[in-house]
This record gives structure tokens, C-alpha cells and sequence, in this order.
């Protein structure tokens, strides 16, 4: 038998606090640093990971640091599974490979990453750590609908971009693949799937998926690839779901405007249906070619009255198309003449070889007077951008650069 010990009064009392404090001390999760040597076995074995890009001397990666900490110790309470959630961290500083291998422009920059593959929209919401936690947990939710009754096909919300998947069963390639694309592509358009005696009335072939457009009269599409095909699959599903000319709003401006391409945009009224669907088939006709030149959009003249005085116009006059190249805005001439062939294509040539910003400070081209005609410097101001606003504040970020002068 052991002699039994006694703690004097002070040692009993310093016992008592450290059992207290080991107690009610929360465990506070390591952020993983990634670097050039685990980068890329981190991000693929994880279902979803958040990663911060930030740099020491940024102020404003300083004020996120215990943020994102904490934010992380939320969400690994809630999902312990070690592949779940990861919650990593770049120094662009010491990792500067990194930082241009993702395209980093600004600090901190918090990107999400789904199996290894970095998602098109980064985090852009408040930075707080409700905020942040409420965003993992919104891309941890199943992003399909499961359809019981396939009379609720009739009652889609038909004007967004449905995708659906009759399959089967849920356990099969086929679905995975589905499953793994709608991951991705969530924000873009709105995925819905049926399985075995729901779905068998729609598989006439075998496992089939549909696209149905915006609007009731336009006809579905169905997809005719490899349905076990990842990049196949993912590749005619984004066509489907990213349109080759997008709305352009104040919630998805700063996005646009960080691709880091000047806009063709169409100022339209939103009920004015007919002039948006004329500048949609001009543009898929005349400018395909130019897609990875320039962001085609259309923007609702209402909401976006401001960038309309800049140019001198008001929702009386839409529809209007402008170019806003970040640094000028330059107006397109009727919008009648976007039915000319090859107008609206010379437009944006000419904002590419800089004839649109010379004369708009010097005047015609020597090329475009009539033989005889004095050519003449007229000087003039061209309005300046109004979507630059929308890019990412420097009171938010650090920037990294300025965009170069078209």
C-alpha cells in the first residue's frame, strides 16, 4: 500500500487552475502550410480545402490570420474526417511559384479547391468567422435535388439552367462523375437527378443527362458523351451552364472584373428580351474567335445608370453596347447597325489595335478621311471606365498590379 500524499494548500490550489485550464482551453486546429513539396497531395485528398494566399507584411492578411484560425476550429468540430475539410495557407513571399502557378493578384486571396481543382469563383464574402464557416458548410451541401416524381420536372424554375441526370442507381460511375461535375459547377446552373423506377421513363438508352435552357420555348439539349468521361462530361456541362454572354451584376462585377478583360457589354431594359437575344447571335456569329480576348455581358440599364451617364446615355436610349476597357469607355454606334456583318467584329478589332483610343484623342485615322479631306487633331476626353470601380478594393486587398492601358 502506497503512503497517501497531501499538497500543501498552495500547491492544491496551483493544481486546480492548471486542471481547470487544461480543461476549458479550446483546441485550436494547425493550419496546414503547403509549400512546392505536399501542395499537390494535400489539395487532391481533400474533399474540399480553403486556402489562404497571404503574404507577412500585408495588413490585411495580419487581420485575417486569427480569423481563418478560428473560422477552422468551427468547422473541424463539426467535420472531424481528417479529408473533409482542409484549411491551409500559402506565403506567396516564400512560395512565390505557387502564387503564379493560381494567379495570385492580390492579399490575401482565398481560393477553394474540390479534389485538387481550383474553383472559377473564389471566396469573396465578409471575413468573418460566421461568415466563413457558413460558407464551407453551404459547399459541404449536396448540391443536387433528388426528384421523386418526374411531374416535378414541370414546376422547374425555368428561368435558370437546369441540368438533370436520370440514372439507374445512385451508386454507379455514371453518378459519380455527375455528382463530381455538379461540385464544381453549382453556382452556375441548378442540377437535379432521378434514380430506378422515377427515372426509368427517361432512360430510353441507358443513364441520360439533359439540359434545359432558360425559358419555356427553348428545346432541351441531350448529351451524347461518355458519361464515365470527367473532362468530356465537364466540358459540355460548363458550356451548358457558363453562357458565352453573361449578366453582368454588382454581386458578380468585381469577379468580372478581375478576369482581366476589357467588356463588350449591352446595356438593355430587362424586359427587352428581343434586343439581348440579337446581341447574343451577333456575338456568337461575329466574335466566337474573340472569346479569350474580351468578356461579352449584358447589364440591366436600370441598375446600371451610373456607367450610362458616363457615356452620356440614359435607360430611354438602351439598347446601347459600349466597351468599358478599364481605363476608357467607348460607345458602339446604333445599335440597329449590330446587324451590319462584321460591325460589331470591326469594333472590337479596333479596340484592340488602339484606333478606338486614338480617336478619341486625336481624332479619325489618317486611313478613314476621304481623299481630299483636311485631317484634323481633335482633341477630346473619353469617358472614363465606371466598371474599374467594381474591381477589388485597395481597402479590402493589397494589390499586386495595375492593369496595363488598352
Amino acid at each position: 500500500m502506497h503512503p497517501a500524499v497531501f499538497l500543501s494548500l498552495p500547491d492544491l490550489r496551483c493544481s486546480l487552475l492548471l486542471l481547470v485550464t487544461w480543461v476549458f482551453t479550446p483546441v485550436t486546429t494547425e493550419i496546414t502550410s503547403l509549400d512546392t513539396e505536399n501542395i499537390d497531395e494535400i489539395l487532391n485528398n481533400a474533399d474540399v480545402a480553403l486556402v489562404n494566399f497571404y503574404a507577412d507584411w500585408c495588413r490585411f492578411s495580419q487581420m485575417l490570420h486569427p480569423i481563418f484560425e478560428e473560422a477552422s476550429d468551427v468547422i473541424k468540430e463539426e467535420l472531424p474526417n481528417e479529408n473533409q475539410v482542409v484549411f491551409a495557407r500559402v506565403d506567396c513571399d516564400q512560395h512565390s511559384d505557387i502564387a503564379q502557378r493560381y494567379r495570385i493578384s492580390k492579399y490575401p486571396t482565398l481560393k477553394l479547391f474540390r479534389n485538387g481543382m481550383m474553383m472559377k469563383r473564389e471566396y469573396r464574402g465578409q471575413r468573418s468567422v460566421k461568415a466563413l464557416a457558413d460558407y464551407i458548410r453551404q459547399q459541404k451541401s449536396n448540391p443536387i435535388q433528388e426528384i421523386r416524381d418526374l411531374a416535378e420536372i414541370t414546376t422547374l424554375d425555368r428561368s435558370k439552367r437546369n441540368i438533370i441526370g436520370y440514372f439507374e442507381q445512385k451508386d454507379s460511375d455514371n453518378y459519380r462523375v455527375f455528382e463530381r461535375v455538379a461540385n464544381i459547377l453549382h453556382d452556375d446552373c441548378a442540377f437535379l437527378s432521378a434514380f430506378g423506377d422515377v427515372s426509368k421513363p427517361e432512360r430510353y438508352s441507358g443513364d441520360d443527362i439533359i439540359y434545359k435552357p432558360p425559358g419555356h420555348s427553348a428545346p432541351d439539349m441531350v448529351y451524347l458523351g461518355a458519361m464515365t468521361n470527367f473532362d468530356v462530361t465537364y466540358n459540355w456541362i460548363q458550356d451548358k451552364c457558363v453562357p458565352l454572354v453573361r449578366e453582368i451584376t454588382f454581386e458578380n462585377g468585381e469577379e468580372l472584373t478581375e478576369e482581366g478583360l476589357p467588356f463588350l457589354i449591352l446595356f438593355h431594359m430587362k424586359e427587352d428580351t428581343e434586343s439581348l437575344e440579337i446581341f447574343q447571335n451577333e456575338v456568337a456569329r461575329q466574335l466566337i474567335s474573340e472569346k479569350g480576348t474580351i468578356n461579352f455581358l449584358h447589364a440591366d440599364c436600370d441598375k446600371f445608370r451610373h456607367p450610362l451617364l458616363h457615356i452620356q446615355k440614359t435607360p430611354a436610349d438602351c439598347p446601347v453596347i459600349a466597351i468599358d476597357s478599364f481605363r476608357h469607355m467607348y460607345v458602339f454606334g446604333d445599335f440597329k447597325d449590330v446587324l451590319i456583318p462584321g460591325k460589331l467584329k470591326q469594333f472590337v478589332f479596333d479596340l484592340h489595335s488602339g484606333k478606338l483610343h486614338r480617336e478619341f484623342h486625336h481624332g479619325p485615322d489618317p486611313t478613314d478621311i476621304a481623299p481630299g479631306e483636311q485631317a484634323q487633331d481633335v482633341a477630346s476626353s473619353p469617358p472614363e471606365s465606371s466598371f474599374q470601380k467594381l474591381a477589388p478594393s485597395e481597402y479590402r486587398y493589397t494589390l499586386l498590379r495595375d492593369r496595363d492601358e488598352l
